[in-house]
């Protein structure tokens, strides 16, 4: 491959590079471009564009490196990692307007807004990238009390297939920003966002263990507390793999972020001491930033992921769930609702706001494993996705036809399809959960 053209500062790493394996190596799998190119900005990511399109290269881009999707080897791939653009910078700080660089991991954001006091709703660990969270649509602790990260983004700079330097916001190409939310990387490199961020400073974060003997009737009394708790408190409800002849646990992990006018912390997590024998309770308060965790992959294993939004956490989904669980399985489900839900479907490209809860599957087995066998593992997981109303795609790790229908209902992708014939008519951004830029067919075909 070629790099003639390519902006002579910016960081190139070919297979066989020192710190090749390093920088495509991802939290769940690992690629291997032919090339990977760590632009600086707008000019340098536009020329690497160019360069792709000149030799017809495939091009996927990489902010934290969490996907769960796998693409495998590609020498006709130039992967654009946008490690090099990682600024964090307060625009105004009476509107608590923040902007961020695609590159820059959500612990980054964190450390740098916490002495505002200010936070913003998106990701659990400390090395998420903003970028590709954000474009799925940004779960995180405070989606309950702020929404998606998308609920808080006000504008966007993007890098288009053609090397045009575009803001995006409700006044500036608004089907663009329409799309951006929700939609995925599916229409251009973008460079940075602008984020309102909330007042947040010190919350009440922290664990209660229970005994699951009975994991149907936990979930369901936890569904019932959460149904009405304040937006303030959110939390989720984790089966880990369950090893035989060991006591069964679920543990809940709750974020209480008030404000002067929030309910007590201690008020509004006390219901969840009553819904199970409890075996331990680690709960404290400490800052937003703190809370988000060092994620380390376990090695020698592959991690398959998968998820489901539904609409009621019943007792159905419920036993479907607990069939899921097994010895390498795990599932966490996360409560929604409150500010998440209070968005009009149809505003964002995230259109699920009726979910109740976001269940995600585990599947842990040997890094050899082969694909049939993995689908072979994940047939228990069936029976919660025939009950789910949706995907979310930062936490699916397939990309078919069928997931795509789950990620985005037809009136959602159909508008997709259409931002996309607008601003990536070939199709160059398409390593991703990608919506095809026709009229007919907007799909992934198996």
């Amino acid at each position: 491959m070629t790099t003639t053209m390519m902006p002579r500062a910016v960081e190139l790493l070919r297979p066989g590079d020192d710190g090749y394996d390093g920088a495509t190596r991802g939290f769940y799998t690992s690629a291997r471009p032919g090339l990977l190119v760590r632009p600086r900005g707008p000019d340098e990511i536009a020329a690497v564009l160019a360069r792709a399109a000149h030799d017809d290269l495939r091009v996927s881009v990489r902010s934290g490196g969490h996907s769960p999707l796998e693409h495998g080897p590609d020498p006709r791939e130039v992967m654009i990692d946008l490690t090099r653009c990682d600024g964090v910078e307060v625009l105004d700080p009476v509107r608590r307007l923040v902007r961020v660089g695609s590159g820059a991991t959500w612990g980054r954001v964190a450390a740098a807004l916490d002495p505002f006091d200010w936070g913003i709703s998106a990701g659990d660990t400390n090395s998420v990238g903003v970028g590709g969270l954000t474009l799925g649509g940004g779960v995180g602790w405070m989606v309950r009390r702020d929404g998606l990260a998308i609920d808080n983004l006000v504008g966007a700079r993007v890098v288009t297939a053609d090397g045009r330097l575009l803001t995006a916001s409700e006044h500036e190409n608004p089907e663009l920003f329409w799309a951006l939310r929700g939609g995925g990387g599916n229409v251009g490199v973008v460079v940075d966002l602008d984020f309102v961020a909330r007042p947040v400073g010190t919350v009440r974060f922290g664990t209660v263990t229970y005994r699951a003997d009975d994991p149907v009737a936990l979930l369901g009394r936890w569904r019932d507390v959460m149904r009405s708790a304040p937006d303030e408190l959110s939390s989720t409800l984790a089966l880990p793999p369950h090893t035989p002849g060991a006591t069964p646990t679920a543990t809940v992990l709750v974020c209480h972020a008030g404000g002067p006018d929030a309910a007590t912390p201690d008020a509004a997590i006390e219901p969840l001491f009553r819904i199970g024998t409890v075996l331990g309770t680690d709960i404290g308060s400490c800052r937003y930033a703190a809370i988000l965790e060092d994620a380390v992959p376990p090695a020698g294993v592959r991690l398959v992921v998968r998820n489901a939004l539904v609409t009621s956490l019943d007792d159905a989904v419920a036993a479907a769930i607990a069939g899921f669980r097994s010895g390498r399985t795990a599932v966490a489900v996360r409560s929604l609702g409150g500010a998440f839900a209070r968005v009009p479907s149809d505003a964002t490209a995230f259109a699920h706001r009726d979910a109740e809860a976001m269940v995600v599957g585990l599947l842990i087995v040997p890094s050899g494993t082969t694909g049939p066998e993995v689908e072979g593992a994940l047939v228990p997981w069936r029976a919660v996705a025939d009950r789910g109303a949706g995907t979310y795609v930062n936490f699916q790790g397939s990309a078919t036809a069928e997931d795509l229908a789950a990620a985005y209902p037809p009136r959602t992708l159909a508008r997709l399809a259409a931002a996309k014939r607008a601003y990536d008519p070939g199709n160059r951004f398409a390593h991703n959960h990608n919506i095809r830029p026709t009229h007919d067919d907007p799909g992934v075909r198996t």
